[in-house]
């Protein structure tokens, strides 16, 4: 009875569409093989008609998880939280790597869809419209975690107080006394850096203390762009004497710039980083740092998947996690005014 359902329900989704049966069945089922403007004719249809893909009893439940890269603690500390839950729950995970592109390709779109996850989280990247629609078509629910654009609220997502985090962390560079505080930030297209740079600047401006642009720098979320860029600063006639970061792996390349210029820290320069890595604690000195709850954050959004996996509506479509500054001992008051 059921099969026979489904051959009408086929049937008559390929009548409207156009095609074939056997069309419809490869774009339900996520194969290739089928034109794009086919596929996009048949997926039309399947939104249209409300048409929801039946799971078998024998599904194996997958959280897929996307990363624009995986190059840093910072991934790892993602996937513990999304592996966390996904244990709990008896779930499995697959990682897709996309070597620095933010938007998955055509090829990841047809993989996906065959896999048919439970759910996608996609971290820092960011899905077309026509992927976000197929995935819905096949009621594969998808959550963002630290979105690349606004977050929107059909698109549920999970984040950071990046703006709170910015301006706890300058407060505390200008309660010492610093005034010369530069701010390494990260590419201002993305929300989360562009908050942690309106936070930074919120601070000055509430403090009276002007900010000289060339104390900002927008630079790479690596250690190269904070060893790079903390090499100029500190190589200007009146150099910062504090210097805010839009994450470790800069503030670690400040560390290193200052130890090439021979600048001591924290005798001679503040440095407080962003997201609170494993290794912050043991650098040289312990670093102070804005801690980003980045296990919870994956943790979160796993939960959120998988509650819309299973039909459940969410409380908050975004979700944003607070941020604390953890003090260690590469910030002091200034050695000059």
């Amino acid at each position: 009875m059921n099969t026979e359902g489904a051959e009408l329900t086929v049937a008559r989704i390929a009548a409207l569409a156009g095609v074939s049966p056997p069309t419809v069945s490869r774009v339900i089922n996520g194969q290739s093989g089928v034109a794009l403007a086919t596929r996009e004719r048949v997926e039309a249809v399947l939104r249209e008609v409300g048409y929801r893909r039946r799971e078998t009893a024998t599904s194996f439940p997958i959280l897929e998880l996307v990363f624009h890269a995986l190059e840093s603690l910072w991934a790892l500390e993602i996937i513990r939280g999304v592996e966390e839950v996904a244990r709990e729950l008896g779930h499995a995970v697959v990682l897709t790597e996309m070597q620095g592109r933010l938007t998955p390709g055509r090829a990841w779109t047809e993989q996906v869809l065959a896999r048919r996850p439970a759910g996608v989280i996609a971290v820092f990247s960011e899905l077309t419209a026509q992927q976000q629609s197929q995935l819905a078509t096949r009621s594969i629910p998808l959550v963002v975690l630290d979105p690349t654009g606004e977050p929107l609220h059909e698109t549920p997502s999970v984040g950071a107080t990046n703006w709170a985090g910015g301006l706890t962390a300058t407060r505390h560079l200008l309660g010492l006394g610093h005034r010369r505080v530069a701010m390494l930030c990260g590419p201002l297209e993305w929300p989360c850096c562009r908050a942690r740079l309106d936070g930074y600047r919120a601070a000055m401006d509430a403090a009276g203390v002007p900010v000289d642009p060339e104390l900002v720098r927008v630079s790479t979320l690596y250690v190269e762009g904070g060893l790079s860029d903390g090499a100029e600063l500190l190589s200007m006639p009146d150099p910062p004497t504090a210097i805010f970061t839009s994450n470790d792996l800069q503030a670690f390349g400040v560390y290193e710039a200052a130890r090439r210029a021979g600048v001591r820290i924290p005798e001679e320069l503040s440095v407080v980083g962003f997201d609170d890595l494993p290794f912050t604690q043991w650098a040289g000195p312990p670093m102070t740092t804005v801690r980003q709850p980045l296990v919870k954050m994956g943790a979160t959004a796993a939960r959120m998947v998988v509650e819309l996996a299973e039909g459940r509506s969410l409380d908050q479509h975004r979700v944003e996690l607070a941020t604390t500054l953890v003090l260690r001992e590469s910030t002091a008051p200034p050695a000059r005014a």
